[in-house]
């Protein structure tokens, strides 16, 4: 590592915590990692990221910080979406190239993608048709952070870029049974299920869309990988290049869970995108391919989930 002083925005989230989980394993660590949590700075706030990056001065940034939600959460509540997640960006890449910030890596999300993208998705889809409107604002601030480390990195020649993983899951994920993410979700809804003897859980939609999955250690050891690089593309899909049904994986979950009664499919609820895989050609070529295979990191996860339930997030 060679990095004396790393600011890891959003460390309390899953991406964070594992950030800092292989900061601090690594064989070099950093001298100091940096964190705040919004208590103590409100991303938002311009003038107080201005003087944190004027007094603290990292020499490198790892951005995780966001409001994220699954479907449900994104549909309802897009102002907040879009809002908060640009005004982070916005303030923390400014202020990062105004205190001569050596790196910053800004994490975005594969949803920056169109609804109709090619499968597997390639870095060279973005912005060539219309998004998928389920997640719309989320994605929109995204790619604004993308473009701006873009456009820095154009102008003024700092090392800003870029990476976008696919869907997350692993330790220190929010596991409320309605504005999580698929995984964690389902994790939630088969335990209790399991707990209180239910005959059935129901998933939303038709199970049919495929998505891919990849363990946040996997991508963590992803992004100090590309903090290593001397040339890294702009923006890189940091993912495993496998996917499979939903209906598939809700099997999977309530195999490892150990829930035995039916799964049920409610179709009222929407799909999103009917198939999302990243293209990882790019990542795979300077030299990081992932290690957790995805029946692993879900016996794992639930393993982690049911030893620290008292303070996982619901």
């Amino acid at each position: 590592m060679n990095y004396q002083k790393i600011f890891v925005a959003g460390h309390r989230g899953m991406v964070g915590s594992a950030l800092i989980r292989k900061l601090q394993s690594s064989p070099n660590p950093p001298a100091e990692i940096l964190t705040r949590t919004r208590d103590q700075l409100d991303l938002c706030d311009q003038a107080a990221v201005d003087d944190f990056f004027a007094t603290e001065k990292p020499d490198c940034v790892l951005f995780a910080a966001a409001k994220v939600g699954g479907i449900h959460a994104n549909a309802t509540y897009p102002a907040e979406f879009g809002y908060e997640n640009t005004a982070m960006a916005m303030n923390s890449i400014h202020s990062a190239y105004r205190h001569q910030t050596k790196r910053f890596l800004f994490l975005g999300s594969t949803c920056i993608y169109p609804r109709n993208a090619p499968q597997p998705i390639p870095e060279d889809s973005l912005l060539t048709s219309p998004l998928e409107q389920t997640n719309e604002a989320y994605a929109l601030a995204k790619i604004m952070g993308l473009k701006l480390c873009q456009y820095y990195r154009q102008q003024y020649g700092v090392m800003f870029h870029s990476a976008m993983p696919t869907n997350l899951y692993g330790p220190g994920d929010n596991y409320h049974s309605e504005n999580s993410h698929v995984i964690p979700g389902l994790i939630r809804r088969f335990h209790d299920a399991k707990l209180s003897g239910a005959e059935s859980v129901t998933v939303w939609g038709s199970g049919n869309p495929r998505r891919e999955f990849l363990h946040v250690d996997d991508l963590a050891t992803g992004v100090l990988h590309l903090i290593q690089l001397s040339d890294p593309p702009d923006w890189v899909n940091v993912g495993t290049g496998t996917d499979l049904r939903i209906a598939d994986l809700a099997q999977k979950i309530a195999t490892v869970v150990g829930f035995q009664g039916k799964i049920l499919q409610d179709t009222s609820k929407p799909d999103g995108t009917p198939v999302k895989r990243t293209n990882t050609d790019l990542i795979n070529s300077t030299g990081w391919t992932p290690k957790i295979d995805l029946d692993q990191g879900l016996q794992s996860t639930y393993a982690d989930f049911v030893a620290n339930q008292e303070t996982i997030r619901c």
